[in-house]
């Protein structure tokens, strides 16, 4: 983790202002998930992990810049709030779980929708080119978006977000669940896309992972959410085994691996004991 390095983007206290907590009462906000509080840096990359409802997909939302929040916010060292929509478009990129658009567009279009913020944009062709053959998807670009799989349909939202931020540097990119409908083949060769993309350009990269293993081999730093707060906020290496454990409440089991990170699996199906 880069320690020393200056903030990209800052949470103290943050958390989503829903509409049941527009009279911003204690009791109203204590039904949300948070409050948050994280530093992030330029090309760190940081897995959220927790169970289902914990909150993951909320802090992201909170990040992404796109609702209103309790707390203080800052990216690129301006109020998160103060900032336009268009103005977060060019160094921030959010690609949510779902997948699914009200019309039948052609997958270039769809892709080019990344750009729509930029009012002059000459190499937007050669973008839409680049980005859909670093998500795996320059085969589907003249392909209407309706008949795509699922894992398709994923590919090309991936290169969305890549065209969004190609040009960029230093931003950040939000991604929930991003291999979920994909084959473990090419769940390996996306997020690898992702990671280099992201290293290129020295982006941050925050994602919502599912698979334990994954965001111990590739990304650096853990974000632990449970019951809407932050667990634990560590370094994945060594890879942090109780933690784990009393987040998932399920034994793991360390496998060490001369040269690789270590190797933490489900160890049985009994009922997990704190104690």
């Amino acid at each position: 983790m880069m320690s020393n390095a200056k903030s990209l983007m800052s949470l103290k206290d943050a958390s989503l202002k829903s509409a049941s907590s527009k009279n911003n009462s204690a009791k109203a906000r204590s039904n949300t998930p948070g409050p948050f509080s994280i530093d992030i840096k330029s090309n760190e990359r940081i897995a959220i992990l927790g169970p289902s409802g914990a909150g993951k997909s909320t802090l992201l939302q909170i990040m992404s810049g796109l609702h209103a929040h309790f707390g203080c916010i800052e990216f690129l060292s301006k109020p998160l709030g103060e900032m336009s929509v268009q103005e977060l478009s060019y160094k921030r990129a959010l690609l949510p779980q779902q997948h699914e658009t009200a019309f039948n567009l052609s997958s270039e279009l769809i892709i080019s929708l990344g750009r729509v913020a930029r009012g002059h944009d000459p190499e937007l062709v050669e973008i839409i080119k680049d980005s859909a053959m670093a998500a795996r998807a320059e085969h589907l670009l003249d392909r209407s978006y309706q008949t795509l799989s699922g894992g398709e349909k994923a590919r090309v939202h991936l290169a969305r977000v890549f065209a969004q931020l190609w040009d960029q540097h230093n931003g950040i990119l939000l991604i929930d669940e991003p291999l979920a409908a994909l084959d473990p083949g090419l769940q390996i060769e996306l997020l690898s896309a992702i990671l280099k993309f992201c290293q290129d350009r020295s982006h941050a990269l925050v994602a919502i992972l599912h698979d334990i293993q994954q965001a111990i081999e590739h990304f650096e730093r853990l974000i632990l959410i449970k019951d809407g707060k932050i667990m634990a906020d560590l370094p994945s290496h060594p890879a942090p085994q109780k933690e784990l454990e009393i987040l998932y409440e399920m034994s793991l089991e360390r496998f060490t691996r001369a040269g690789r990170k270590d190797l933490l699996i489900p160890s049985n199906l009994r009922p997990f004991y704190t104690n």
